[in-house]
């Protein structure tokens, strides 16, 4: 009677497996996209495929920096606000030098510097009182984003702040012309995250972020400057507030203390729902862009089909927070 003996050299057979951790936020998008396109005919039409990522480009270039600050373990909630004070610093600069400059691109130009300046400024106060105040970044970003909004109240003085009508049509194709048909805030969103992609993924300073996320103590017994870093992010997150407003200034020409309300929320979940840990040490930039275009058609399809009201969105992004953290801690237990 012969005895069958198993083949010590075969391989074990591998089960296929869907790593949801990262395929997750494009399962997301792809569902999404079928939805959209069973509700309405016009969902991918060029013009509102290319209206919503334009007006998702905003919130996902402050997203992209948003994720270098959680993936170190830091969090701006002052971002809304910061983008509220550099629309009306920029809008106040513009004005103020047309006798000097006239109405051309000069002008615009310096708007645009003055943009970026008050930016990293601003990123640089919130990221020097948390590393060498040691004060809690919820704490610092709370209150810079009430000095933030409560100061562009005051440069409006409680109204609004115009850009000059002739400045606004020099500066209007920045916002509604592109190139090869493609509009520039989505042209711009495209380099900042391949920027991004690269930054996080292949230098050094993206693996300090993730190390510091991971373990502060750690990474100061590595040798790692760990306040420097931090101090980098939040300046990276106030510089590119800045470049979001840039590309936002042109498509209404004004700003006040509206301006950016609940932009740190939409900014926090978007990274979120990329898949970035929100308690730091892991974070990936082009999940956050995935995240981000998921919100804007969410919001897209809401209104095409008037489900509920617009009113509502934000309230509707609060839950996606929630139970985004919530399948995170799943996935950690």
């Amino acid at each position: 009677m012969s005895t069958l003996v198993p083949d010590a050299t075969a391989k074990p057979q591998r089960k296929l497996r869907i790593d949801l951790k990262t395929a997750g936020p494009l399962i997301a998008l792809a569902l999404l996209i079928l939805l959209g396109i069973s509700l309405n005919e016009n969902f991918l039409s060029y013009n509102n495929l290319t209206n919503v990522l334009a007006r998702t480009s905003f919130i996902g270039i402050i997203a992209i920096g948003a994720t270098f600050v959680i993936t170190s373990g830091g969090l701006d909630l002052s971002v809304g606000s910061m983008a509220a004070v550099i629309a009306g610093v920029m809008i106040i600069v513009m004005n103020a030098l047309i006798p000097s400059l006239g109405i051309g691109w000069g002008v615009v130009l310096a708007g645009m510097a003055a943009g970026i300046a008050v930016g990293g400024v601003a990123g640089f106060g919130n990221g020097f009182m948390i590393t060498r105040g040691r004060i809690e970044a919820f704490i610092v970003t709370l209150g810079t984003m009430g000095i933030f909004r409560s100061l562009v109240t005051f440069l409006a003085d409680g109204g609004t702040l115009s850009l000059n009508f002739q400045v606004a049509d020099v500066y209007r194709p920045v916002y509604y012309d592109g190139l090869l048909g493609v509009p520039w805030p989505i042209i711009v969103f495209a380099l900042v995250a391949i920027a991004g992609e690269i930054v996080m993924r292949l230098t050094a300073f993206g693996r300090y972020c993730a190390a510091i996320g991971s373990s502060e103590q750690v990474s100061r017994y590595s040798s790692i400057n760990v306040d420097n870093v931090r101090l980098l992010t939040y300046i990276l997150q106030g510089v590119l507030v800045g470049v979001a407003v840039l590309l936002y200034v042109p498509r209404l020409g004004s700003a006040s203390s509206t301006t950016g309300v609940l932009w740190e929320l939409e900014a926090i979940a978007g990274v979120i729902i990329g898949g970035t840990t929100l308690k730091g040490g892991y974070g990936r930039v082009w999940g956050t862009v995935v995240g981000v275009v998921i919100l804007g058609l969410i919001g897209n399809i809401l209104n095409l089909q008037n489900i509920i009201s617009p009113y509502l969105n934000g309230a509707f992004q609060g839950v996606i927070i929630i139970l985004a953290v919530l399948l995170q801690r799943e996935r950690r237990s």
